[in-house]
């Protein structure tokens, strides 16, 4: 018999843990206090049986989506699906590309159902559900590596923006990736659309390059939903030339989906360069644009 999940108040007295296997959250609510306390609870309770919930048609959600792929039965299952699919006649995909968004997603909309609150954020190891009320407004920083986070930037989102949802991909993190970007951040609707977005995004920030090492997903995790499709495990120093062609991919790709509605920005890191895309009106997002471009020249020299 498995042991149930963790669930605990942070030393903060703010924040609240909740893992369970590969499922590790981060939440927090803002509110009147039985309002907050209401959500956390909800929030635990969402948790038991979740992980077990997305075992059970684990083969479903590791298999590639398409017209003839099956379909699950999950609620957390069925909105993984939900948000690969517009990706599927583009080539392979499998939902487990949207399971942290859509867990996170999933633990929000139950805290959001049990109690009024002003914010409230689940961050599922870097992609993270968002829950704004009218007038409020969230601050995210942008990292340009996952696995040594340096933050380069800030995005502000207000309710009126309609982003919920926010993702991050790249060849560092903790799935692994076809493109060569350290880091992609996506903002989209919601937090399981990011997610999707962000590996579709950060697999197109590539170029062909004989010092790019790439390795069978299958000869680093037997269970990959990848199978032996050629992973990303190390890039060299890249020259300028070659860092703006691989770049400028994933920007098309991600100026694509902002076309098609699926997103609504971008930020694209690679080796000290950064790119944005889809900036709002009057928000730091904006300033990135102008902050980053002295890096990326002097990252040429």
């Amino acid at each position: 018999m498995r042991e149930p999940p963790l669930i605990r108040l942070l030393p903060d007295g703010r924040r609240v843990h909740l893992h369970d296997g590969p499922i590790d959250l981060i939440l927090e609510a803002w509110g009147q206090p039985a309002a907050v306390r209401a959500a956390h609870r909800a929030a635990a309770a969402r948790m038991n049986g979740l992980l077990d919930e997305l075992c059970e048609e684990l083969a479903i959600l590791r298999a590639p989506v398409g017209p003839l792929s099956p379909v699950p039965i999950g609620l957390v299952a069925t909105r993984m699906r939900a948000a690969v699919l517009p990706y599927a006649a583009d080539g392979f995909i499998t939902p487990m590309a949207a399971v942290a968004g859509a867990v996170a997603e999933a633990v929000l909309a139950a805290m959001v159902a049990a109690a009024p609150l002003d914010r409230a954020y689940v961050n599922n190891g870097g992609d993270i559900a968002l829950h704004l009320a009218a007038g409020e407004s969230f601050t995210t920083g942008l990292i340009d590596r996952p696995d040594r986070p340096s933050l380069i930037g800030q995005a502000l989102i207000r309710a009126e923006d309609g982003v919920r949802g926010i993702a991050t991909s790249g060849w560092h993190g903790r799935s692994f990736s076809l493109g060569i970007a350290d880091a992609v951040t996506i903002l989209a609707r919601e937090a399981a659309d990011a997610d999707a977005a962000a590996t579709i995004v950060a697999n197109a920030v590539d170029l062909d390059h004989p010092g790019i090492v790439r390795v069978p997903a299958d000869s680093l995790d037997p269970n990959s939903d990848l199978g032996a499709r050629l992973v990303t495990r190390d890039v060299p120093a890249l020259t300028a030339a070659e860092q703006d062609r691989a770049l400028e991919s994933g920007l098309l790709r991600a100026a694509g989906l902002i076309a098609a509605g699926r997103i609504v920005a971008a930020s694209l890191h690679l080796q000290g360069v950064t790119r944005t895309i889809g900036a709002f009106a009057a928000s730091p997002l904006a300033m990135i644009r102008q902050e980053t471009e002295p890096v990326r020249r002097m990252s040429h020299a």
